[in-house]
């Protein structure tokens, strides 16, 4: 494949890092949006938390390895790894501080107008103060473990993220008095929002911490309490393992998560009153800097607050409920594999049960006539019924085997387990290849019909979790496509075997030639741009951060290729930049549910061709994985991809933000003459109306807000539904 030699500067690149921080500032802008309902508001804000603690425990932790590195280099936007941390910090810094008033201006006023206040101690009625009291003395004194700091005890090795009291204490020795340190852990083991008895429908909490701090003078009897600031440590949280060296892969992530709890500190979080001697005790004894201290004026662990959420079921609270209807093609009782044997499946979640999913898999696990199962498994969500049926198929007979992701990032420690539960009931689990993460999405049965042996797949973008599969969007197709099937079986022996890549017909598997094929179908738009013929390029994941993508990209938008880019989260391309991107156009989805499915769509000229899978445009997604990508080849399900799953998410004008050229996003509006188009929300509408007419899908339709449909083509094929 040739390649333009024009070379593209730093400034044709957004940094990685900062554009994952515009990223949780989408969502904090959700958090900050009145016109989400006030539980929804509360979740973003908690989410908001949760991600930038990834974001330290993992890529900050990565730049301050690369700054410690002898090999540092500049990034594709031309920072060193100086520069983006300095970047990283004033960014982070402004954040914080907005989500701080989101909680404090916004939430916390707006919660207390439906009956749902957080107290201080010092402020409840005597009643509630004597029952905190005694709660405190009863639920949680004899949890806790003062640490006292001196000579004799140095200052502990605090778990990653846990919340902590430093104490100031003044002790005294015989006529004399000295200060002196300690450190309270707020037990993980409890609630960290304590709710109150009420009679009536208010709800009223404290935090755990505060309800501690009001009663350190019992925990350090005989001392005078001098004070008592909050502080959370956040930590390395990166694997480190050398599959060459590891005998037993399986035992050495176990290793490796431990060390993680304890990992080197990457961030100092203190409360807003805490004292500048006293946060430098911290940052020293943490061996942090001044630029590793971030005070927070609110909540030092907002996740917490998602305790509220859990508590209350006010409809008006939350969004509308959504009980997804099976697919049309897949009524209750149906026989998958006549279903299948038939015609391709197309499911899409959560709009579609993922119910068929597990059934797909239960029924397999049932069939006398299916020889063997074969599935990978990344993140399960320990949902029984998966592990299960592959579990009861074992015992039926069958030959069964899982590839088993153990460093599936913060889901090792489950993986784990389902591992050993596994290979205890029977089936053959691996762990893949060494030097790669098992990242594809796949599902094999092998069935004896009564004209022979077939392969009947479920293929897909999203993992095999029935939990996120309520919240997280991907698409799957249920297929038994004959040269599918080899595709997969070649996947399967070269995980589960000692073997080379054999190559497959009809699947794009990396890190052995997705990239290149990738790249080489941008290039046949940019050669159709430059003929005169119709081109069009149309992608829709989660990250889009490779260097030689983006580049070809450009080149394809210089020659006139009309690219439109759906990319939730990361995207270091630079749109609508004149003579570099003019043709590119951008767009984030921020909404009710995750937006996790990665499409590809290619106009070649007329002849339209779709791809679905596993893998985002990233270095690691091509070189550092084994990711799986396919093409669908049924003309309606491929329209209907194209028409309602690409086309809606182009229209979508109430939660889309649009990449503006300096990294920054627009959050998009209908115009004057314009219809609101909520994707989502468009969705829903559909999986409604196609659903199988039964009761329960007659009655949901009644409990959705419907907007008028009116898509608009994005392809060149006609529109249908399936």
């Amino acid at each position: 494949m040739e390649k333009s030699a024009k070379a593209f500067a730093p400034q044709s690149f957004l940094n990685r890092e900062l554009s994952w921080l515009e990223f949780n500032q989408r969502v904090l802008d959700e958090a900050l949006n009145a016109g989400n309902p006030l539980l929804e508001r509360v979740k973003f804000f908690a989410i908001v938390s949760s991600n930038l603690d990834e974001f330290f425990e993992v890529r900050v932790a990565g730049v301050k390895q690369q700054m410690e590195s002898d090999y540092a280099t500049r990034g594709n936007d031309g920072r060193t790894p100086e520069e983006v941390l300095r970047a990283i910090r004033a960014r982070t810094r402004v954040m914080v501080a907005d989500h701080g008033r989101c909680w404090r201006e916004k939430l916390v006023p707006a919660l207390a107008t439906v009956g749902i206040n957080l107290w201080e101690f010092a402020n409840l009625p005597p009643t509630d103060q004597a029952w905190a009291a005694d709660y405190f003395i009863k639920q949680v004194e004899p949890v806790l473990t003062p640490l006292g700091l001196d000579p004799a005890h140095p200052f502990p090795q605090l778990l990653n993220k846990t919340l902590n009291l430093i104490v100031q204490l003044e002790v005294r020795k015989g006529k004399t008095r000295e200060q002196r340190l300690a450190v309270v852990q707020v037990p993980r083991v409890l609630p960290r929002l304590v709710r109150l008895p009420r009679t009536d429908a208010r709800q009223d909490y404290i935090l755990l911490s505060r309800l501690i701090g009001h009663h350190l003078a019992s925990i350090f009897s005989g001392n005078k309490i001098l004070g008592y600031w909050q502080f959370r440590v956040t930590r390395n949280s990166e694997l480190y393992i050398d599959e060459e060296d590891a005998a037993n892969l399986l035992k050495a992530v176990e290793q490796e998560l431990h060390k993680r709890r304890r990992g080197d500190a990457v961030r100092l979080e203190v409360e807003q009153s805490c004292p500048a001697e006293m946060a430098t005790f911290l940052l020293e004894n943490l061996h942090l800097t001044e630029d590793d201290l971030f005070r927070i004026d609110g909540l030092l662990n907002p996740t917490q607050v998602m305790m509220l959420c859990d508590d209350n079921h006010l409809p008006e609270l939350r969004d509308p409920p959504f009980l997804p209807p099976r697919a049309a093609a897949v009524p209750p009782g149906t026989d998958l594999f006549a279903v299948i044997r038939q015609r391709d499946v197309l499911l899409h979640h959560p709009y579609q049960s993922f119910d068929t999913v597990v059934e797909f898999l239960q029924q397999a696990a049932r069939d006398p006539q299916v020889l063997a199962i074969k599935q990978t498994l990344y993140r399960t969500g320990g949902d029984p019924r998966i592990v299960g049926a592959l579990m009861e198929a074992v015992n039926n007979g069958k030959q069964v085997a899982a590839v088993v992701e153990l460093k599936a990032r913060f889901d090792e420690a489950n993986n784990i387990q389902w591992a050993r539960q596994l290979e205890e009931a029977g089936v053959h689990v691996v762990y893949g290849l060494v030097g790669f993460k098992i990242h594809c999405k796949l599902t094999m049965v092998v069935r004896h019909d009564e004209d022979g042996i077939r392969r009947y797949l479920h293929l897909s973008s999203g993992n095999y979790n029935a939990s996120t599969s309520k919240f997280y969007t991907d698409v799957g197709l249920l297929t038994s496509r004959p040269a599918f099937g080899e595709d997969v079986s070649n996947v399967f022996n070269l995980l589960t075997g000692v073997c080379q890549f054999p190559g497959t017909r009809k699947l794009l598997v990396a890190p052995f030639q997705l990239h290149a094929r990738l790249l080489e179908l941008v290039e046949r738009e940019q050669q159709n741009a430059e003929r005169g013929l119709p081109a069009r390029i149309i992608l829709k994941m989660n990250s889009l951060v490779d260097r030689e993508s983006i580049e070809a990209l450009y080149r394809a938008s210089g020659a006139g290729v009309r690219i439109e880019l759906i990319v939730r989260g990361i995207c270091c391309l630079r749109p609508g930049v004149p003579g570099l991107s003019e043709n590119i156009r951008v767009v984030s989805i921020v909404d009710r549910y995750l937006e996790h499915s990665r499409i590809y769509y290619f106009e070649n000229a007329c002849q339209p061709e779709v791809f679905v899978g596993s893998a985002d445009w990233m270095p690691r997604n091509f070189f550092s994985r084994v990711e799986v990508v396919f093409p669908i080849e049924d003309g309606n399900l491929r329209d209907r991809i194209i028409h309602e799953v690409l086309g809606l998410s182009l229209q979508d004008n109430v939660k889309a933000r649009q990449l503006q050229p300096d990294g920054s996003y627009l959050l998009l509006q209908p115009g004057p003459k314009e219809t609101p188009v909520r994707s989502q929300t468009e969705f829903m509408t559909l999986a409604l109306r196609d659903a199988p007419k039964t009761g329960h899908a007659r009655s949901l339709k009644t409990s959705l807000t419907r907007l008028k449909l009116r898509p608009k083509p994005v392809g060149t094929a006609s529109t249908t539904s399936t």
